[in-house]
């Protein structure tokens, strides 16, 4: 069947064409085919790049996404514990102030009575 239906295109080609001309239609045909085919590669290869740049920017978000929780999650950390050390220490401030100011007047207690 494949071989009757090219012979029958070939004796088509032959009487629009001549015999001379036929050569140069098929190097124009096949030109055009050769640059057919060429668009279509780089057609797909844009699409190839384009897919593959999407992939790395999805890959980065998911990579900072994750990198921004976890520096999140290291501040909140920091801040309390940075927080309770501070309290901590206007704790202990409040203590030692309190126990100085007791001293204090333990000592200037009996030396205003003097005066």
């Amino acid at each position: 069947m494949f071989g009757g239906e090219f012979f029958f295109i070939i004796i088509v080609a032959f009487l629009l064409f001549g015999s001379k001309n036929l050569p140069d239609v098929v190097r124009g045909y096949a030109k055009i085919l050769a640059t057919l085919k060429n668009a279509t590669n780089e057609i797909k290869n844009e699409i190839q790049k384009s897919v593959d740049v999407n992939d790395i920017d999805a890959s980065i978000k998911n990579i900072t996404g994750n990198f921004t929780q976890e520096v999140d999650k290291v501040k909140s950390t920091v801040a309390s514990s940075s927080a309770d050390f501070g309290k901590n220490i206007l704790e202990e401030q409040q203590t030692t102030i309190s126990q100085i100011t007791e001293e204090v007047e333990d000592v200037t207690g009996p030396i205003k009575r003097q005066m």
